[in-house]
């Protein structure tokens, strides 16, 4: 197939990489890729924000399946006019989007479908702000209603930070308030037809900056697939992923579809595992970032095929995905100074004796060329992903490529997946 991939990050980077390991040969573009990206994809100079653009680079290239990578493009409405075009597109469109583009939107949709997720107060200014957070009680959870690059939400018990949080957004529209939500955090994937859902993989990301789950939200430090421990909950892997699909996931695919807005494409459902059952934290309109880097290396089929299936309308007749016994373990190497103000433009050393490690590659994130080699072009710079048939051996390697890469300044967290290394 030929097949273009929208984006810049590691997320495009782990959905190019799973296209390039599979059987068949494809001819792949990304639009407009990273440094790192441009070894395993051709690059093309395209806004991806831009439907006509891509609708045209599509059609005069004969693409198969245009498969969006980031938040901002479905926001566009570039799926839609791929689709007025007759072109396959896996990325639902603008109105659907909106389940990540709006909280208040998805707030609305998981009531209607009668979805569980926490109380909320949609709040437009600093005296409502007030009244929500004196509801509710700490700790505090404050979200910007849109768009906001993964770092729109705070958790704190701190009143004048959460005020803080709130006045920095109030002035691009309203906030929500929520109820804050005990327990541990999953993250599952659904591709979704409009109709009919299939799961992914279950995983676990690392928000917080700092090892121990310290400092500020960011858009993850590193995650790890699969959760070994739902199974202490749940029986097994697979009857939470069951519940989540009949309790959450086709009912939003189902509403969504009653009001004329299909979903085609990835459904992002963002978990909480509380005292009284399964809720939602929130939902997000594509592939999560840095979840996907450990979901797809276990993916047995090939993706290109079910990612076709879904754009299709024919994602019923395809096999459901399975996963392999291996584990997966990603770390990310961030810039100096990220999530608030990275340092962008220094050198990067020391990738290839990464990557010669058993069973590791590298997702860029944020990686260019330079006359001298690559520099880090953004907060979050690359992953590092290994695989090994325990969460000890993935660990060991992990770590041994992380320690091998030198950025001036460079954070990484040294406790992902710590908690699921067998004893």
């Amino acid at each position: 197939m030929r097949i273009l991939v929208l984006g810049s990050g590691a997320r495009e980077h782990a959905i190019i990489l799973a296209l390039r390991s599979e059987e068949n040969s494809h001819e792949i573009f990304a639009a407009p890729g990273n440094a790192g990206i441009a070894a395993d994809a051709t690059l093309v100079d395209l806004d991806a924000n831009d439907p006509g653009a891509v609708t045209s680079f599509a059609n005069e290239n004969a693409v198969d399946l245009v498969v969006i990578g980031p938040e901002a493009p479905l926001v566009s409405g570039v799926a839609d006019a791929l689709r007025e075009r007759g072109i396959p597109v896996f990325g639902p469109g603008k109105a659907a989007a909106q389940l990540e583009g709006s909280k208040t939107f998805a707030k609305r949709i998981m009531d209607a479908a009668g979805v569980p997720t926490g109380g909320a107060t949609r709040a437009h200014t600093r005296a409502e702000v007030e009244a929500a957070l004196e509801e509710f009680g700490a700790p505090h959870v404050v979200k910007a209603d849109g768009l906001a690059a993964g770092k729109g939400v705070i958790v704190t018990s701190d009143r004048e930070a959460a005020l803080a949080h709130a006045d920095t957004y109030l002035p691009s529209g309203p906030v929500l308030i929520e109820e804050f939500l005990a327990g541990p955090e999953v993250s599952l994937f659904f591709l979704s037809d409009g109709d009919y859902v299939v799961a992914l993989s279950p995983a676990q990301d690392y928000k917080r900056l700092r090892d121990g789950d310290d400092g500020p939200n960011t858009g993850g430090m590193g995650a790890y697939s699969p959760l070994p421990w739902l199974a202490d909950r749940f029986g097994s892997e697979e009857a939470f992923v069951e519940a989540v699909t009949r309790d959450v996931a086709q009912p939003v695919i189902r509403q969504l579809d009653s009001e004329g807005t299909p979903f085609i494409g990835l459904l992002y459902a963002g978990l909480i595992l509380t005292d009284e059952g399964i809720k939602v934290i929130e939902f997000n309109a594509r592939f999560g970032d840095p979840e996907t880097q450990v979901v797809l290396p276990r993916l047995v089929e090939p993706l290109s095929e079910l990612l076709l299936a879904a754009a299709s309308g024919h994602l019923e007749d395809q096999a459901a995905p399975s996963f392999s016994d291996d584990v997966a373990v990603t770390v990310v190497i961030a810039s100096e100074g990220y999530p608030e103000s990275p340092v962008t433009g220094r050198p990067l050393a020391g990738l290839a004796a990464a990557a010669s490690v058993d069973g590791v590659h590298l997702a860029h994130a944020a990686t260019a060329a330079s006359a001298d080699g690559l520099i880090a072009t953004g907060g979050r710079v690359l992953n590092v992903v290994a695989v090994g048939s325990t969460f000890r051996e993935a660990r060991e390697r992990v770590y041994l490529a992380v320690d091998a890469i030198t950025l001036e300044g460079g954070q990484h967290r040294n406790d992902i997946a710590a908690r699921v290394v067998e004893d």
